[in-house]
């Protein structure tokens, strides 16, 4: 009998044999690939497939039949957890990716498309609900700031309706972006996403209390200048607030009390401690939209409020369900079979540096290079890659080595983890680290 990392093999080769073939004989093969991936998919990626499994969410969706956000937050309605399917895994070799990202869409009779930008504050949790609502990691994700250093781009796609959502940066000042020597991207690349937006998600971690009371002044300026682009807020963390009360003042200070044009029934509630709080007139004219205004705190236009933690399967199936059912008709940019844009030498990358971020203390992750020193199939299908991380200082390689070369052991291992629920294949991942000369 044959072993489950052979079977993973085979059942790959399958897949892409099949998607060679034409449409015909990817749809034959797509009616039996359940039942295969149910009985070979845990074999390959049985130790990453846990960690991302899915998110939690209470959405605000009442034209789609869904319940407001506050019903679900309240507990007066249940999720519908019917909102499965296959996720497709990223190819390893980089000709194989570009080639189905150049391949001719196909879709269905009628076709729908939804472009989303994804805004909020650096560690807000845009990567971490990305990569979600694709259903498997592709982004990286760290406590520390600014681990997305550009514009990535993740395609869910479920039968006619394809969404593509764009996972920036987040909004930082241009004095910030000096003073720290961060690159020109992280200032451009949100506001270039918005000029082909077709609705912004706006991320808001309520669990940092420093920042949770009011939108950045960079995401107002965004969604001012872009105004006529459809929002929706998404409170993020929503499960480590032990009080209704508080998410509740939250809701009405970031949507300045309107959602969808229509006053929120809790501002009336809250207006006196918000008052209380706030000097000067609270009340302002719908014509005073100046982000200067020191006064103002959210956006009043809103359509709709989504309340999530980004760890709960069942809240992002809600989010998913509502993008899919916002998506517009017109032609899908990108085959079925496309998760990402990025080419699989530039996602182990991203993984490496999350690592670097999560393990080293303060700014050393960020002085550490990456070479690649060799990427191959090996004689068993399995990936073989190895990587040198290239540091400033010797006090830094001995940090990355870590006692006995423990630390680097370590990140190599859990980088190949979340490489094999990516490639659905063996990856065997070596990394050295040398001093930069």
């Amino acid at each position: 009998m044959a072993s489950p990392g052979w079977q993973g093999i085979a059942l790959l080769r399958t897949v892409l044999g099949v998607w060679t073939r034409g449409p015909e004989a990817a749809r034959e093969c797509a009616a039996r690939l359940p039942s295969l991936l149910g009985s070979h998919r845990r074999c390959i990626s049985c130790v990453a497939s846990q960690a991302f499994s899915g998110p939690r969410l209470a959405s605000a969706s009442r034209p789609n039949g869904h319940s407001s956000a506050l019903d679900c937050f309240l507990g007066l309605s249940q999720p519908d957890s019917s909102l499965t399917f296959h996720v497709p895994a990223v190819s390893m070799h980089r000709d194989e990716q570009n080639l189905l990202l150049v391949h001719r869409p196909d879709m269905p009779e009628n076709p729908r498309v939804l472009r989303v930008v994804i805004l909020g504050a650096p560690n807000a949790g845009k990567s971490t609900l990305s990569n979600k609502l694709l259903g498997r990691k592709v982004f990286p994700v760290s406590k520390k700031v600014h681990t997305t250093r550009s514009q990535a781009l993740g395609v869910i796609t479920e039968k006619e309706a394809q969404v593509i959502l764009l996972d920036t940066p987040g909004l930082i000042s241009p004095a910030k972006q000096k003073r720290h020597h961060l690159e020109p991207s992280l200032l451009e690349d949100p506001w270039k996403s918005m000029e082909s937006a077709d609705l912004v998600v706006v991320l808001v971690d309520v669990s940092d209390q420093w920042t949770r009371n009011q939108l950045s002044p960079q995401v107002l300026q965004c969604l001012t200048q872009f105004s006529q682009v459809p929002s929706i807020l998404v409170m993020n963390k929503v499960d480590r607030l032990k009080q209704k009360s508080v998410l509740l003042e939250l809701t009405a200070a970031l949507t300045e009390g309107v959602v969808d044009g229509k006053q929120l029934t809790v501002r009336q509630a809250l207006r006196s401690q918000r008052d209380a709080r706030r000097p000067g007139p609270a009340a302002k004219g719908p014509d005073t939209e100046s982000v200067g205004d020191p006064r103002r705190t959210g956006w009043p236009h809103f359509q709709e409020i989504f309340m999530l933690s980004a760890l709960s399967q069942e809240d992002v199936k809600i989010l998913k369900q509502y993008l899919l059912a916002q998506a517009r008709p017109g032609p899908w940019e990108f085959h079925s079979g496309v998760l990402t844009s990025q080419t699989p030498q530039e996602i182990c990358a991203n993984i490496v540096r999350e690592k670097l971020l999560e393990y080293l203390p303060q700014e050393v992750p960020y002085g550490v290079q990456q070479k690649t020193m060799m990427w191959e199939e090996g004689p068993s299908g399995q990936l073989v890659i190895e990587q040198k991380l290239l540091v400033p200082k010797e006090s830094h390689m001995r940090l990355l080595i870590g006692p006995k070369g423990h630390l680097i052991s370590q990140i190599a291992q859990e980088v190949g983890q979340d490489l094999m629920d990516i490639f659905l294949c063996e990856v065997q991942l070596r990394l050295s680290v040398k001093l930069l000369k």
